[in-house]
């Protein structure tokens, strides 16, 4: 059995990933966080107005997402006991391992890899095109088959600061930290800390 927590309000009606509406539960007076238990593969989800949690997200066991109303989830895989946290956007074909936490307004699209036990900080953005570009020569509007996905990898056990920016087709190492604010514009090595716009190793990461 998959859980999946959440916020509920009485209104609150609630889906599975199939989008077919489910039976009434017990819902908390005051918007307490709960725990949804599925039936079979079918992880129930509670579908707000303002948020998305797309019907061919996957997610894994004890997966944590205490605002599904405030998430922008789909075509994605979240691996078991990740934590997401409000204002985050997860596009298709992204794989998170086991354990990652993501936090608030971070920003993960199509191309990325993020391996088990990564720490995604808030304001994090990442990117999938060096080149980018709304329209072609002719003015018209760009559609998916008209640019190429650059892809990138975080290493497991990666963290990745407050406010970097992480520029497509790059590796972050092993156990490496980037510093917040840092601008990522070539491979971090394992173990390394890296900083600055663009960053630079500065010495081994530090032991916390």
């Amino acid at each position: 059995m998959r859980l999946v927590w959440c916020l509920l309000r009485p209104e609150d009606e609630l889906h599975n990933l199939r989008g077919t509406l489910l039976p009434p539960t017990a819902h908390a007076a005051s918007a307490k966080q709960l725990t949804l238990a599925a039936a079979g593969d079918d992880v129930s989800i509670a579908q707000y107005h303002g948020g998305v949690i797309a019907p061919d997200v996957r997610l894994g066991r004890n997966v944590v997402i205490p605002h599904p109303e405030l998430v922008n989830l789909y075509g994605c895989t979240i691996g078991d006991s990740c934590k997401i946290a409000s204002f985050v956007e997860i596009q298709r074909g992204v794989v998170l391992g086991n354990n990652v936490k993501v936090e608030a307004f971070a920003f993960i699209p199509t191309g990325v890899r993020i391996e088990d036990g990564v720490f995604i900080g808030p304001h994090v953005c990442f990117t999938n095109d060096r080149y980018p570009r709304a329209a072609s020569e002719a003015g018209e509007l760009l559609a998916a088959d008209d640019w190429e996905v650059v892809p990138t990898l975080v290493k497991r056990g990666a963290s990745i600061g407050a406010n970097a920016t992480i520029m497509c087709g790059v590796t972050i190492g092993e156990n490496s930290l980037v510093g917040a604010g840092s601008t990522v514009t070539r491979d971090v090595a394992p173990n390394m800390l890296a900083v600055g716009s663009p960053a630079r190793p500065v010495g081994p990461r530090p032991q916390a």
